[in-house]
């Protein structure tokens, strides 16, 4: 495998096709609970009375909290003929407007980039989405990206 990309075996074609996500309908308990599970306490995210910085003075999601989303993203397999050990590699998010509880979360994800690397285990294999969420007014909330990896099991 060399480092240009046509080298690794995967579907090609699918490289910049969005595919649709959604609907994440949004509640206030889901948004308190988060908050809670996360170790907020902030009264933004948890009280809407004592909430005076959002506006009509009601709560909002943490801004991880889009990540709820992200997890229940179903994306189809790329056909990456590498490896035998699959991971998360990690993620950033980009939050852009507020997640409010009434707003319904929309979105497309894509397969962003593919590409080899090599560490102290030997060659990777790393795959990137980005996924773009917006709410029901069509207003980009948050654009989320997440890289997983495979490799072989022990050192090439």
């Amino acid at each position: 495998m060399t480092s240009g990309d046509t080298q690794i075996k995967y579907d090609h074609s699918m490289l910049g096709v969005e595919y649709d996500v959604g609907p994440f309908p949004v509640t206030r308990d889901m948004i308190v609970d988060f908050a809670l599970s996360t170790g907020e306490t902030d009264p933004r995210y948890l009280d809407e009375v004592s909430s005076p910085d959002s506006e009509h003075c009601e709560i909002i999601a943490p801004p991880t909290f889009c990540n709820v989303f992200s997890l229940g993203v179903e994306r189809p397999d790329i056909k990456l003929d590498f490896g035998d050990l699959d991971f998360f590699a990690g993620q950033s998010i980009e939050c852009l407007a507020p997640v409010r509880p009434g707003d319904t979360i929309y979105g497309t994800t894509k397969l962003k980039t593919v590409y080899p690397k090599t560490g102290r285990s030997g060659m990777m294999v790393f795959a990137v989405w980005q996924t773009n969420l917006m709410n029901q007014a069509g207003e980009m909330v948050a654009l989320v990206e997440e890289s997983y990896v495979r490799r072989k099991r022990g050192k090439e």
